[in-house]
């Protein structure tokens, strides 16, 4: 009688173990270029603060519109995992092909919105001392947007294939050629002119020209990518294809664009309290977003799996991988969040050793705490829902979620007497707890009718999922 419960246990297992060999590359990718911003920062800031401010003022702007691009590339991972699970190997070629030119054209978009960013500038209040600098930077930048838009959509072609070492190789070579950029462009080495906070700019285009090449290579020789033919035949627009793309990538976008402008909001609206509350609620973000890259690469994951298993028709392991998945980043989230409840004040001394500073960023990072298991279920629910190409009703829920539920609350909380005394930034941080948490419910009731929804109906076809 224990054969049926021990098996069930023995491919969860299974399943736990894919999962962890498939995010672990995943996870150095993305706090290799997470230390690539941290890097740009630093170096930012040792040229002067108008620099630092430069720096910080345009990656307010472009990070924005490059989410935005990145989330629409993102549907390629599913598309291409469930074409894969179904043996569909010309058609991956095809589909990669099309998101290539759809990755060409929304970089062409964007570099305008880049180049003319004054009137942004004006309306942020910029220093005027740091406009031009900031511009400059926003123009160096634009220089590399077609190349991250390839280089995304090559290293989704690769995730989707279930091979994600060449996004962590490619991201490891680069944050030693990000530093190198940097340190000749910002300080003037090797006979060139110091450019301060606009090097910064250039050094990050030159990366992600480096970061694009480096996959161009990987993707010609490796033998995982020769059956999809990709460079096989010259890419002529597929509107159809296109079309596809865009219905599935675009609510994936506008939701990374909603989660990064309600942060952006909270910031601004923090602004006014002084400058130890908005240090403190800085170092809080930064921490949290630093452990918050280990469920949002697990999130690829699990959308990888249950791609997969969608597109070879095994609803069973689909709905293993998901939930599986789920569970994983869930007791990872109470690690870290443990490990911040127990030791909030040694994480708040790497960042500053200004005492008031630190006292209210630990407050904040308490809080931080809980914010951290929310915000795992509630990306790890995403990437499974993205799994099953399912992602323009978890856009509304998300919106609901963050704007209709975190936001007002944080602001009652943050800055009104409507619940008592205003609570400052921690009004804000509880308001993004229960955005968070209501997040997570939703998707997760989102995710049990989808998988019923596919267990009632079967499957039919690929694109069908």
């Amino acid at each position: 009688m224990d054969t049926i419960p021990s098996t069930k246990r023995q491919r969860s297992l299974r399943e736990l173990k894919t999962l962890a060999i498939l995010s672990g590359p995943l996870v150095a990718a993305q706090v290799s270029q997470s230390a690539m911003g941290f890097i740009d920062t630093v170096m930012a800031g040792r040229v002067g603060s108008v620099d630092l401010a430069a720096v910080a003022m345009g990656a307010s702007i472009w990070h924005p519109l490059f989410l935005f691009m990145l989330g629409i590339l993102m549907a390629v991972t599913p598309s291409v995992a469930q074409l894969h699970g179904g043996g569909f190997r010309r058609e991956i070629g095809h589909h990669v092909r099309q998101a290539l030119l759809l990755g060409l054209v929304l970089s062409l978009l964007v570099i305008p919105l880049l180049r003319h960013a004054g009137p942004v500038l004006v309306w942020m209040e910029v220093d005027p001392v740091a406009a031009p600098k900031t511009l400059a930077y926003l123009e160096a930048i634009s220089w590399g947007m077609p190349a991250i838009a390839g280089f995304f959509v090559l290293r989704h072609f690769s995730e989707g294939l279930s091979c994600s070492k060449p996004s962590m190789i490619i991201s490891l070579l680069a944050l030693p050629f990000n530093a190198t950029a940097n340190y000749v462009l910002i300080y003037g080495k090797l006979g060139l002119p110091a450019l301060g906070g606009p090097g910064c700019g250039w050094a990050t285009s030159l990366t992600m020209w480096f970061m694009l090449l480096g996959m161009l290579v990987i993707v010609r020789r490796g033998q995982i990518y020769r059956p999809a033919q990709l460079f096989d035949a010259w890419p002529r627009p597929d509107w159809q294809e296109i079309g596809q793309i865009l219905r599935l990538g675009v609510p994936i976008g506008f939701s990374l664009f909603v989660e990064a402008s309600i942060f952006a909001v909270i910031a601004l609206l923090i602004g006014s309290l002084g400058a130890d509350i908005v240090a403190a609620h800085q170092i809080c973000l930064s921490f949290s977003t630093l452990v918050f890259m280990i469920p949002m690469s697990i999130s690829s994951a699990i959308s990888i799996r249950v791609g997969w298993a969608l597109g070879s028709r095994d609803l069973a392991l689909a709905r293993r991988a998901g939930y599986t998945g789920i569970a994983l980043t869930g007791v990872i989230a109470l690690c870290t969040s443990t490990l911040c409840l127990l030791f909030p004040e040694p994480v708040a001394a790497i960042y500053t050793t200004n005492p008031e500073v630190r006292r209210l960023a630990v407050e904040l990072l308490i809080l931080g705490a809980l914010f951290q298991v929310s915000d795992a279920i509630q990306v790890s629910t995403s990437g499974a829902l993205r799994g099953y190409k399912d992602t323009r009703v978890p856009m509304f829920l998300l919106i609901f979620a963050y704007w209709g539920v975190g936001l007002p609350i944080g602001y009652s909380l943050g800055l009104t007497s409507l619940w008592g005394e205003p609570m400052g930034a921690a009004g804000f941080w509880i308001g993004l707890i229960a955005g968070l948490t209501t997040a997570a419910l939703l998707l997760s009731g989102r995710l049990v009718r989808v998988i019923r929804r596919h267990r009632r109906a079967g499957l039919t076809s690929p694109s069908s999922a």
